[in-house]
């Protein structure tokens, strides 16, 4: 059941182009998720694979998401309006099968107060999904999320991917960083690198995708890149064909460009 479940998500060429739309679990109505009805048929129309969602989402937009793989937050933590800190699971693997997940994303925070008490959740979630078939998606943030650059670094970054390797994730969610072939190499489960906070330049984001597609990464999960970028479709064309045409970086701004021109 893992290899059928893990075909809604990853493509035969082994890479996967994951939306995540889960933001409003701790941000509410953030900007570019108000109306998830106009959102998600421009990540379909541009060619994304999955999304990255909550439960309630899943719930209450069930027919418009089913064209796409979906990865279920069981996890969760406080709202913006506290502390953001992590608070295990939410949801079970069970209830994320009765919604037809494909598979469960649990957080982990290597480096924080929290890193025991998140790491064993993430353990404890794997142990259970694997008794159901259901895969999970391993997302590991050292420091946490959105910190700076001393918990970005090849090193830190490919520490977390072996941790979560070894506690048994099926694959990874994991920040960019430089040298990523040294994360690749280090994980021995597929790694896709997470999207991280809006970027203002297209070509760098590209940029980046492209060069840890070329170091081996799997895929990319983002979320804010899509959602709040001029053109939500257009950027889900450009990073698809990086992903699964193996388009060059000037190749997916043309894209991008020729989709944000008027008719």
């Amino acid at each position: 059941m893992l290899t059928r479940r893990l075909s809604r998500i990853f493509r035969p060429d082994g890479h996967t182009f994951i939306v995540a739309i889960d933001h409003g679990m701790t941000e509410g109505p953030v900007s570019g998720l108000e109306t998830l009805a106009a959102i998600i048929p421009a990540i379909i129309a541009g060619g994304a694979d999955a999304v990255l969602t909550s439960y309630g989402t899943a719930l209450r937009f069930e027919q418009a998401l089913a064209p796409l793989g979906m990865i279920l937050r069981i996890d969760g933590s406080t709202t913006s309006l506290g502390s953001l800190t992590p608070a295990g699971s939410f949801y079970s693997v069970a209830d994320a099968l009765r919604l037809g997940a494909d598979a469960v994303v649990v957080s982990a925070f290597p480096g924080t107060p929290q890193e025991e008490l998140s790491l064993r959740s993430l353990a404890a979630t794997i142990a259970e999904a694997h008794r159901w078939g259901m895969p999970v998606m391993g997302e590991m943030a050292p420091g946490g999320f959105d910190t700076g650059p001393e918990f970005r670094t090849p090193e830190i970054v490919a520490t977390a991917a072996r941790v979560a390797s070894e506690l048994g994730a099926d694959w990874l969610k994991l920040p960019y960083t430089e040298n990523y072939q040294k994360v690749v190499r280090a994980s021995f489960v597929p790694v896709a690198i997470l999207g991280g906070v809006k970027s203002n330049d297209p070509r760098m984001l590209l940029s980046s995708i492209h060069t840890a597609i070329q170091a081996g990464a799997a895929g990319v999960a983002m979320g804010r890149n899509i959602f709040q970028a001029d053109n939500p479709g257009g950027m889900v064309r450009a990073v698809a064909a990086i992903l699964h045409a193996g388009a060059s970086v000037e190749a997916a701004l043309e894209i991008l460009r020729s989709e944000s021109s008027p008719a």
